[in-house]
């Protein structure tokens, strides 16, 4: 595993360490989604990350869950569209100390994001309003199942409120149109509202240094491109308008210098993607 040194700071602070781990994975065409594109079945990981500081430990997402699901027709159709694999040893429990894990950031609601809730079952899970929207009464067109909400997510969620975020005074946010919240009031985990993809959609800014970006794209060298996609997945997506825009903001934060980390981009494990050497950077 690749170690940061020990004096690398932020503000005058230790930085803290951020991984990822694939559980399970999906393949499409990319050529069926957004024209233009080559053709050809791409594997799309299913990631989540988890950053642990001094005082917690959060989790961005939870990847699929283990198979099979009692999602009945609902699920059935999903699975038709996007088939998940999920193999041996390859869930969030096989990737992560979940008793460690202090909070869950959701960036939405999709099967892909959501799937390893049951094995955090003492975390507190923050959500934006759209996102508890969506598990108050999830909808199969917008991607939601049922099922795979574990018994008692009611009880654990903390719900962000749209009052709660606004424009960043200072640093790599400020001046992007990014509107952003601090629950945690350090300045090491912020949440960012990504709107259009789903309903509520949400990125973490860890140590003000790396977007986790969910899937406010397919992936990054599909960023910039939405004019281009096809009309299921225009169709499906929250506000197409807003993604557009959202895509905007990103790539000029990615200007600034903020290193963005999609859901469904291949990323090493085993090393802190914290670090500066460029070789632990994801993506395809």
């Amino acid at each position: 595993m690749a170690e940061r040194p020990a004096d690398s700071r932020v503000a005058g602070r230790p930085l803290g360490v951020l991984r990822a781990a694939a559980c399970g994975w999906t393949t499409h065409d990319v050529h069926g989604l957004v024209r233009g594109a080559p053709r050809g079945r791409r594997v799309f990981p299913a990631n989540e990350f988890t950053w642990t500081g001094p005082d917690r430990t959060v989790l961005f997402d939870t990847g699929y869950a283990p198979l099979p699901w009692r999602t009945g027709p609902a699920g059935w159709a999903y699975r038709r569209l996007l088939p998940p694999v999920v193999p041996t040893g390859g869930t969030l429990a096989d990737a992560v100390d979940t008793d460690a894990v202090t909070h869950v950031v959701l960036s939405h609601l999709h099967p892909d994001h959501v799937g390893g809730l049951g094995a955090v079952p003492h975390a507190t899970v923050l959500v934006t309003e759209g996102v508890a929207r969506s598990i108050a009464r999830p909808r199969l067109l917008a991607g939601q199942l049922r099922g795979l909400l574990p018994e008692g997510l009611a009880d654990r969620l903390r719900v962000v409120p749209d009052s709660a975020f606004g424009p960043a005074p200072t640093g790599p946010l400020a001046g992007i149109g990014l509107a952003t919240a601090d629950p945690f009031g350090d300045g090491r985990t912020r949440l960012v509202r990504l709107p259009g993809h789903a309903d509520g959609h949400l990125g973490l800014l860890v140590e003000d240094r790396v977007l986790l970006a969910g899937d406010a794209a397919w992936s990054r060298d599909l960023l910039g491109r939405e004019r281009d996609l096809r009309l299921l997945p225009r169709a499906v997506a929250h506000d197409s308008g807003a993604q557009r825009g959202t895509a905007e903001r990103l790539l000029a934060l990615e200007r600034a210098g903020v290193r963005l980390l999609f859901s469904h981009d291949e990323h090493r494990t085993g090393v802190d993607l914290l670090a500066d050497d460029d070789e632990d950077r994801g993506g395809p």
